[in-house]
């Protein structure tokens, strides 16, 4: 590899690109879904763009509070740990030190070699090497809830405009072949973003996004119809 040439790694875009992709996926699915079941139970078309754009802000609104609660709880237990190995340093520095240096052997180092890479890390960073090593907590994959709740709140709310606009401008008789094939459109484009984002296979993301997709846009409208056609 000459000389320079850093390496493209991924891990440091999980953390705010799952819930980007979640809640862009959520948006669009949700919403088109919510709207093909309104419009199949045969509702004006005023009403079914109303019940597009009250399941935008409603489904905004969740995606932001339960990625808060979700990613603030795996904070607490971080900086819990965090604070319990931070008294262990102070109070059995050498077991620690024995602690940090058996995970090394475990990974494939000699003793003597684990020891003075113990000592060494500690003395650098004591608590940084266990949250690392011990713990499996480093930077890049911290928990971080306030970016965790808008990506999702704010990807959702992308994600939902989009089968609003084609609803807003589509005839009536066209609404639901229009709604369902852009909104199946827009989560193929999404999955392929996604996996090429995270390094994953594109045309694999792509399809499973848009079965899936397809499956829960005809299941509702199923529904929908068929409430609609007994009322």
């Amino acid at each position: 590899m000459p000389v320079g040439n850093k390496e493209q790694h991924h891990t440091g875009r999980i953390g705010w690109l799952r819930a980007a992709v979640l809640g862009a996926n959520d948006g669009i699915l949700s919403t088109s879904s919510l709207v093909l079941g309104v419009a199949a139970a045969h509702s004006t078309h005023s009403g079914v763009l109303v019940a597009g754009i009250a399941g935008l802000v409603a489904g905004a609104m969740s995606m932001a509070a339960g990625e808060y609660v979700s990613v603030h709880s795996q904070a607490d237990t971080e900086k819990a740990e965090l604070a319990l190995e931070r008294a262990e340093l102070k109070t059995d520095n050498k077991g620690e030190h024995r602690e940090l240096m058996a995970i090394y052997v475990a990974r494939g180092l000699d003793p003597a070699l684990a020891k003075k890479v113990a000592e060494q890390l500690m003395a650098h960073d004591a608590l940084g090497a266990h949250a690392r090593d011990e713990l499996g907590i480093s930077e890049t994959l911290r928990a971080r809830p306030i970016q965790a709740a808008l990506a999702s709140a704010g990807s959702f709310a992308v994600g939902a405009v989009m089968p609003i606009i084609v609803l807003a401008i589509a005839p009536a008789a066209g609404l639901i072949p229009l709604v369902s094939g852009s909104s199946l459109v827009l989560l193929a484009l999404l999955g392929g973003l996604a996996a090429s984002a995270g390094g994953a296979r594109v045309m694999t993301g792509v399809i499973r996004v848009t079965f899936w997709g397809g499956l829960a846009m005809a299941t509702t409208a199923g529904i929908g119809w068929l409430f609609g056609a007994v009322a």
